[in-house]
């Protein structure tokens, strides 16, 4: 090759930086002024979002991998009282409708209490013994052994376990063994890469305002009208303060709940099953008998 044409091609690299150069190897010659400490890395990553040299994107994964290196378990774990379980002393029929009520794909399986954890069960795991019809088997006899972590192990250290191992759940201990909560691999994730869709998010859409599940659990839109909600529960909730039942729930929390909240008004249960850091999307209600004055 002759030096015109080497000179060229340096020249044309030059121009057309785009067609040389990935997101990867431009934020290396971001960084090649050497940043002092990880709050001068963010900045220049920041920096580089801003100046659209990365995209919304690849800067908001970048910055969650940071932030999950500083973060212990019990950071973002689900606490003990959000946990839904399994009793160990029902059978796969009986935790076949725990299954379908509450939509999860893992549910820990308890002894007496939420300390007494006997293992993880998974919904997959259920469905050899539905084809068999063998739904009268203790559930114990479909367990898996659950995975125990301490509320101080670092999050990335967690995630990194999680892949090595290639399990999915675990569950949290505080300092004296007791069970505090339970994290999940999809926990850590969406702190990377943002709100992870689920089996309920693809339903959202299209799913009616008020979608029944069984006699007295139902899935409901958040942005369902109070009045409409009111005719079909026969409830009294003020149509004058809230437009929504997204409202109510929000207003009787007194936070934005997030995934998995649950909470009890008047005669209904109300568990949040999709959220973001905006709103409530979509919620279960279980309708429960009224007092008699």
């Amino acid at each position: 090759m002759s030096s015109d044409e080497r000179s060229y091609q340096q020249d044309n690299k030059t121009n057309h930086p785009q067609r040389h150069e990935n997101w990867f190897e431009k934020i290396t010659h971001i960084i090649k002024g050497e940043p002092t400490d990880r709050e001068d890395l963010v900045d220049i990553i920041s920096d580089a979002g801003d100046r659209e040299i990365i995209d919304e994107n690849t800067q908001d994964m970048i910055e969650g991998v940071f932030e999950i290196s500083e973060l212990r378990v019990r950071d973002i774990m689900i606490p003990r009282s959000q946990m839904v379980t399994i009793s160990a002393a029902i059978t796969v029929e009986e935790a076949i409708d725990k299954v379908v009520t509450n939509g999860h794909s893992r549910f820990p399986v308890i002894h007496e209490d939420k300390d007494h954890i006997e293992g993880i069960l998974l919904a997959k795991d259920l469905l050899k013994y539905i084809a068999t019809y063998d739904t009268k088997r203790p559930i114990k006899d479909v367990v898996r052994p659950a995975v125990v972590v301490p509320e101080s192990k670092k999050v990335d250290r967690l995630l990194k376990e999680f892949q090595q191992c290639r399990y999915h759940m675990a569950i949290v201990v505080d300092e004296y063994g007791g069970v505090s909560g339970l994290v999940t691999i999809e926990d850590i994730l969406e702190l990377i890469v943002g709100e992870i869709d689920d089996e309920y998010d693809n339903e959202d859409d299209n799913l009616e305002q008020i979608q029944k599940i069984n006699d007295n659990t139902y899935h409901i839109k958040s942005l369902t009208p109070v009045e409409t909600f009111n005719e079909k529960f026969n409830a009294n909730f003020s149509k004058d303060e809230f437009d929504t039942i997204g409202g109510v729930v929000n207003h009787a929390f007194g936070h934005l709940p997030t995934k998995n909240e649950t909470i009890d008004i008047d005669n209904f249960s109300f568990k949040v099953l999709i959220a973001d850091k905006r709103s409530t999307h979509l919620l279960q209600v279980i309708v429960k008998p009224k007092e008699e004055e």
